[in-house]
């Protein structure tokens, strides 16, 4: 395991141009806890915002998926706003020992793009999108990423 984690560091850092907007890393003194620096998705309510993930990996990966936790708060109905939880299907059900912690942080990226609100950790959030209220949602979750993930604190 800890080969394949190595590997996946070393492409990471030589493709990094290319992934645009994810920042990560092994803890120095163990590759099995990463942390990893998202940027919210441009013309999105999260845009301008940096958020921090805590990453574990499983001493089966990558046949088990990495346990994957939000450390900024966010508003979000996939993500638990208090726990910083991700639901996604790839970390549960759909997990494939194809996916690396670069794909993953690229499919959380999506998510922020793209929220799916018929399956909420956060039900504040998935009833305002379920109920219609897109502009409600996006201002509360502005309103959160300039108050947890943003430097332009009002």
């Amino acid at each position: 395991m800890t080969t394949r984690l190595f590997r996946e560091l070393k492409e990471f850092q030589q493709r990094s141009n290319a992934s645009e907007g994810i920042e990560m890393a092994p803890d120095e003194s163990n590759i099995f806890h990463w942390s990893a620096v998202l940027k919210g998705p441009s013309e999105t309510c999260y845009e301008n915002g940096t958020f921090e993930l805590d990453i574990r990996v499983p001493q089966d990966y990558p046949l088990v998926p990495p346990a994957v936790r939000f450390r900024t708060k966010i508003f979000h109905p996939n993500i638990h706003f208090k726990t910083g939880q991700v639901c996604l299907d790839i970390l549960k059900t759909a997990w494939s020992p194809a996916w690396t912690l670069q794909s993953v942080c690229q499919a959380v990226l999506a998510l922020l793009s793209a929220p799916e609100p018929s399956s909420p950790l956060n039900c504040d959030a998935g009833n305002l999108l379920r109920a219609g209220d897109v502009r409600g949602f996006n201002s509360l979750a502005k309103m959160y990423t300039i108050e947890f993930a943003s430097s332009e604190k009002v």
